[in-house]
C-alpha cells in the first residue's frame, strides 16, 4: 500500500524550521511529504530570529530544498493534506493562480490543513480564512483579520480541519494535532 501524499508549500525564502520539522514528522507518521513550489527546482530556505536588542527579524541562509512538483502540475485530489510553510515566500507565491486553485480545494473539501507564521498569507489571499480562527506570527495579524479571520495568540489553534501555529517555536504544539487529523483522514470509511 502506498503512503498517502501531503503537500508542503514553499518558495525561495521559506523558513527552514517551519518546513523541515513537519517534513520529517510526516515521514515518521507514515505519510509521503511532497514539496510544491512555483517551479520544480531547488529552493533556498532561510532562518529567522529576532536577535536580542533588535525589533525586527534577522534572516540567514538555511538549507536548500528540491521541489517535487510545480503548483501548475498539482491535482489536489491526489493529496490528503497540505501545509503552508512560513518565511517570506508566502508574500511572493500567494498570487500564483494554481496555488490559489489548490488552496481553495483543500478548504472546500475539508481536508487537513496546517499553516504557520507567514503561511497565513496564502489562504488569506485565496479568500479561505473568512470566519476562521488562526494563530500566526503577530506581524501577519492584519493579513488574517482584513480577510475576515480571527487572530488567536496561542501555540496551536484548531478550527475544524485547520491547524495553525504562530512560528517555528510552536512546531511541537501544532504539528501533532495536524498529523492526528491526517491519520483520521486516511482511515477507510466504514460502509
Amino acid at each position: 500500500m502506498s503512503q498517502p501524499k501531503v503537500l508542503i508549500i514553499i518558495g525561495d525564502a521559506t523558513e527552514t524550521l517551519d518546513t523541515m520539522y513537519p517534513y520529517y514528522r510526516l515521514i515518521e507518521a507514515g505519510f509521503q511529504p511532497v514539496v510544491a513550489a512555483p517551479e520544480k527546482r531547488l529552493y533556498q530556505m532561510v532562518m529567522h530570529e529576532v536577535k536580542p536588542g533588535w525589533t525586527i527579524t534577522k534572516e540567514w541562509e538555511g538549507y536548500t530544498l528540491q521541489a517535487d512538483v510545480a503548483f501548475s502540475e498539482i491535482d489536489p485530489d491526489d493529496y490528503l493534506g497540505i501545509l503552508f510553510s512560513g518565511g517570506r515566500a508566502p508574500e511572493y507565491i500567494r498570487y500564483d493562480e494554481d496555488l490559489v486553485r489548490v488552496t481553495k480545494h483543500f478548504f472546500a473539501h475539508d481536508k487537513p490543513i496546517a499553516s504557520v507564521c507567514h503561511g497565513v498569507e496564502i489562504p488569506a489571499y485565496a479568500d479561505c480564512v473568512r470566519g476562521r480562527r488562526m494563530a500566526t506570527v503577530g506581524k501577519c495579524k492584519f493579513d488574517l483579520e482584513v480577510c475576515g479571520g480571527t487572530f488567536v495568540d496561542e501555540p496551536c489553534v484548531v478550527d475544524g480541519n485547520l491547524v495553525s501555529g504562530r512560528t517555528f517555536h510552536d512546531n511541537g504544539h501544532y504539528i501533532g494535532p495536524w498529523i492526528e487529523l491526517l491519520q483520521k483522514a486516511r482511515q477507510p470509511v466504514d460502509v
